[in-house]
């Protein structure tokens, strides 16, 4: 982006980023629901689940963590879609702003929201018992890999709030996005899983996603698991971001 592009995603940015603090139960409510399967599957599934002997709220949080991110972008594609409906997106195209500007705003809005969600789960992780050993690197590696993957899934919940006819519809698409980790390693390791379940399981990407996460925050070998999990990470980011981007030009003429 060009210097003035920048200056008026910065300014559009804290245009959204003021909505979200007079209304700070968006990102409560964001992470009431992760903390509260934090609870559910620590304190009552918990004992009776094998991981291999490791502590269960150490296994599960990755997986809450990426429910966290798929929770709150629903907010990117709601906000979005009321711009559009009340014609603050054309009013701002009407301007001699950056086009860009405007979707890049509610990208950068859905990273700093879902972050500040993320870092208010591992805070309750924390009180649950959750501990690691990890470095300043791996904590970086994590938070890189967090980045990545709430950056993609933000590109398609843009296209959800540019695409959608009803408000219901514009949040609605994340549902999918929240059910998947439970077809994943996230909750159990998938050996335990019968066969097409199992192998659908492991080649989806929230399984490379959670195991290159938690074997960064274990202080164990990672592996291929991080390059796989960066190749969807950015691979979905790519793809999404190029229809998003296709979508509102084509919507806005």
């Amino acid at each position: 982006m060009t210097t003035h592009a920048v200056g008026d995603t910065a300014v559009l940015t804290g245009r959204s980023l003021r909505h979200i603090l007079r209304s700070p139960d968006t990102i409560i409510t964001t992470a009431v629901m992760p903390i509260a399967f934090l609870v559910l599957f620590v304190f009552v599934f918990g004992g009776a689940i094998d991981v291999g002997g490791a502590s269960y709220v150490d296994y599960l949080l990755p997986g809450i963590l990426l429910i966290t991110v798929a929770s709150g972008i629903a907010y990117t594609a709601y906000r979005l879609f009321l711009d559009l409906q009340a014609g603050i997106v054309e009013r701002f195209q009407s301007m001699p702003i950056a086009r860009s500007s405007v979707l890049w705003a509610h990208v950068l809005t859905s990273l700093v929201a879902n972050l500040v969600s993320v870092a208010i789960v591992i805070g309750a992780a924390l009180l649950m018992g959750f501990r690691s050993g990890a470095g300043v690197l791996a904590w970086l590696g994590v938070a890189g890999i967090l980045t990545l993957f709430t950056l993609a899934l933000t590109w398609i919940a843009v296209i959800a709030g540019l695409s959608a006819k009803t408000v219901d519809g514009a949040s609605a698409f994340s549902y999918p996005l929240i059910l998947l980790p439970f077809v994943s390693s996230a909750f159990v390791p998938t050996e335990s899983m019968p066969g097409p379940v199992r192998w659908f399981a492991e080649h989806q990407p929230v399984t490379s996603i959670v195991d290159a996460i938690r074997a960064l925050l274990a202080q164990q070998p990672v592996g291929a698991e991080l390059w796989i999990a960066l190749g969807w990470c950015v691979g979905i980011l790519a793809v999404a971001a190029v229809l998003a981007t296709a979508l509102y030009r084509r919507k806005l003429g």
